[in-house]
């Protein structure tokens, strides 16, 4: 265990080092923040230690220069008349306080060498936090009330955003919370899906049911909204159409064939023999032997049972205040059911055990059309999905 301790002591040497070269690199960059936060990590514990003297000399300096930054900062904003300067204000008095409430649990923190207190000027921001937020959150509300009424939907995302923030700095402020609502049912999508069946095939309910299902495809979200069914009240956006084109189903068949195998596998051994014929021994007196290998033959009689069904449809998506299409997308899937079965005759050995594995004894019923069109159905859920989830609505 001693032994072991001088090791360790030069570890913990090392590793403080690399954190003091950090911590200086983040205060000569200027990324006092960065700095502060190191230099609080490393006086978390042993703060009166030697070694952390060093955390402590970097945390004044980078607090001194961060609160100085950023006061230039906030003398440039609070003269400048853009209402867009309300919100870096009162962040930037937030950021200030948050600051003093990482150092504040160290203090006193003092100087190994000397015994000196390091200075940190603090200073209550409680009443600028308070009139910035109330000055950036009034400013917020009226141009939200301004601009509602003849926002377009991607302004009334925007809306929304700001009010949110607003409810965030400020929970349940005046009429927050109604504004809030009146943007979002503005700023959302909402679509109205239909499935059209233009072949002669019939689709499974099972099928469509699913297809239909956009819960389960978690495609909803805060700002668009699908309905297979229409609401009265509603006034929808968009109408998504399905529509099948064209299914194909083959007849069932079942391709034959035969198979010749041969192969040559180990068959027990051979004793060695010397020239008088007698078995041979090896070094320490053992009999030695030879691998015997015989060759075998097998006949396969393969039948493979083949039925495939493919569906091509079309998406697509119209804009109900003009009537214009937006977008079209093709939908292709494909599925094939495909069943082996067959006899051997002559020695088993001939034919490798994966092929054995996959060749049935007896055939199996044929899927019906409604079974092979819904396992073809289940590619086309996917692609749905997929083009669904990267669609993009133009306003």
């Amino acid at each position: 265990m001693l032994r072991l301790l001088p090791i360790a002591l030069f570890i913990l040497v090392i590793t403080s080092c690399n954190s003091v070269r950090k911590t200086e690199e983040a205060l000569n960059t200027g990324n006092f923040d960065l700095a502060i936060d190191r230099a609080v990590e490393n006086l978390r514990n042993d703060k009166d230690a030697r070694r952390k003297e060093e955390f402590v000399v970097l945390l004044e300096s980078a607090f001194k220069k961060a609160v100085a930054e950023d006061q230039i900062l906030l003398n440039r904003l609070t003269a400048d008349p853009n209402p867009n300067v309300l919100e870096p204000i009162y962040e930037t008095y937030v950021a200030m306080e948050n600051r003093q409430a990482k150092i504040r649990p160290l203090l006193p923190l003092r100087f190994y060498s000397s015994g000196k207190e390091a200075k940190f000027k603090f200073k209550d921001y409680s009443q600028n936090i308070i009139s910035s937020r109330q000055t950036l959150s009034n400013h917020l509300l009226e141009q939200a009330r301004n601009q509602l009424t003849n926002a377009n939907t991607l302004q009334a995302r925007q809306i929304f955003k700001d009010l949110e923030y607003v409810n965030n700095i400020n929970p349940n402020y005046r009429d927050v919370g109604y504004l809030m609502d009146q943007a979002l049912e503005k700023g959302t999508d909402y679509i109205l899906v239909s499935l059209r069946n233009d072949t002669q095939q019939v689709i499974p309910q099972r099928l469509e049911e699913e297809l239909l299902n956009f819960s389960t495809f978690g495609l909803n979200d805060q700002w668009t909204v699908y309905h297979v069914k229409q609401q009265t009240d509603l006034s929808y956006d968009y109408d998504m159409d399905i529509a099948f084109r064209n299914i194909l189903i083959s007849p069932d068949q079942v391709l034959q064939r035969e198979l010749q195998k041969e192969r040559s596998i180990k068959d027990g051994f051979n004793y060695e023999l010397d020239a008088n014929g007698n078995v041979r021994k090896d070094s320490l007196g053992n009999d030695i032997k030879t691998d015997r290998f015989i060759t075998v033959r097998a006949n396969v009689f393969q039948s493979t049972q083949n039925k495939e069904a493919s569906i091509d449809a079309n998406v697509l998506v119209k804009n109900r205040r003009d009537g214009q299409l937006i977008d079209r997308f093709p939908l292709v899937s494909n599925y094939i059911f495909s069943y082996i079965y067959g006899r051997v005759e002559g020695d088993r050995r001939a034919l490798d055990a994966d092929y054995l594995e996959t060749l049935n004894p007896v055939a199996v019923p044929f899927p019906t059309d409604e079974q092979l069109i819904y396992s073809a159905g289940e590619d086309l859920k996917l692609q749905l999905k997929q083009l669904i989830t990267g669609l993009r609505l133009n306003r």
